[in-house]
Formats: structure tokens, sequence, C-alpha cells
């Protein structure tokens, strides 16, 4: 299926662009939520005379990302769970969890499909997640899991210290 991007894809192409792509990804995931459009003559037309304004919404985007972006960028956000003797939690943290922390750590809207997480966490510890704000910007969370509020601020000053070096000595 021939589609015409609205704004940038990652993996796909930047604003304007033509692309083909499977009818299921176009349907279920790029047209629901605003990214393209199919490539008909009408669109096309449409398309054209929209694209100054489509470029304004763009510009408009990025700058709240960057406001975002100043705001969570590099900083840590805790997340209580149970877990067992060996670190493994007895759930997990998905991206709805982080996003839902973020929000209400940092006051500011963050979806959970910004989130970029691979696979769940599953393990108590400090995790380097990123959070994707735009098409162009992408800031870096720290989820800090832990059982405690204490076992979450020791986790968080062993990863803030810097790595161990040997002084002249030792060598």
């Amino acid at each position: 299926m021939d589609i015409i991007l609205l704004e940038r894809v990652k993996y796909l192409g930047e604003m304007g662009a033509i692309v083909s792509v499977k009818p299921g990804y176009a349907r279920n995931y790029l047209i629901p939520y605003k990214k393209a459009l199919r490539a008909t003559e009408a669109n096309k037309q449409a398309y054209i005379a929209k694209k100054a304004e489509l470029e304004a919404q763009s510009a408009t985007r990025l700058q709240d990302a960057k406001g975002i972006h100043a705001v969570i960028d590099k900083h840590f956000v805790s997340v209580i769970r149970q877990a067992g003797e060996d670190g493994k939690l007895f759930g997990s943290v998905s991206p709805r969890d982080i996003a839902d922390i973020a929000c209400k750590t940092f006051s500011q809207k963050i979806s959970h499909l910004q989130v970029s997480l691979t696979n769940p966490i599953k393990y108590i510890g400090v995790h380097e997640i990123q959070v994707n704000l735009h098409a162009d910007l992408h800031a870096v969370i720290y989820v800090n899991v832990a059982r405690t509020e204490s076992e979450a601020n020791d986790l968080q000053k062993d990863f803030l210290k810097p790595p161990h070096k040997k002084s002249n000595e030792e060598e």
C-alpha cells in the first residue's frame, strides 16, 4: 500500500515522502495516528495544499518536545516493586508504568507509546530508558527499580558514583 507521510517516521522516511508499506501497518498504526495518508490523487493534492501548515505543526511539536527534554533528560524516576532475594521482580515494569510515573514525577505529558523499551524490566537496578519525544528528539531517563525508598536512594547513589580508580600504590 502506498502512503504519504505527514511527519518523519523512523526507518520509513521524511515528511511528504510517498512510501510503500504493508497494509496492516498503514491501517493499524500510520493512518489512525495521523502519521500518513493513503497516496491517492486527492490526498496528494490535499497534502500539497496543507504542506506549510503541517511543517508549522511539526515545528511547534518540536519546540514542545524541547521543553519536555529540558525537564526530563538524564533524570531519575523511582519505581517501587516487590522482588525476591535474587532481585527478580514478582511482576515487571512496562512502558505504561514508566510513562505514568514520569508524568507524575516531572509534571509533563508522556505517553507509553513514547517510551522505548524492547523488553519489560524484570530486575531491580537502575535502567537507562529512551523516551522518543519527537521524530528528531529523544531523551534518556533513568528508571530506578527497587523494593523500598531507601534501597532506591542507595541504588541511585551507587549509580552516580564515578568508577573506582586504582591509586599508584595499588598498581
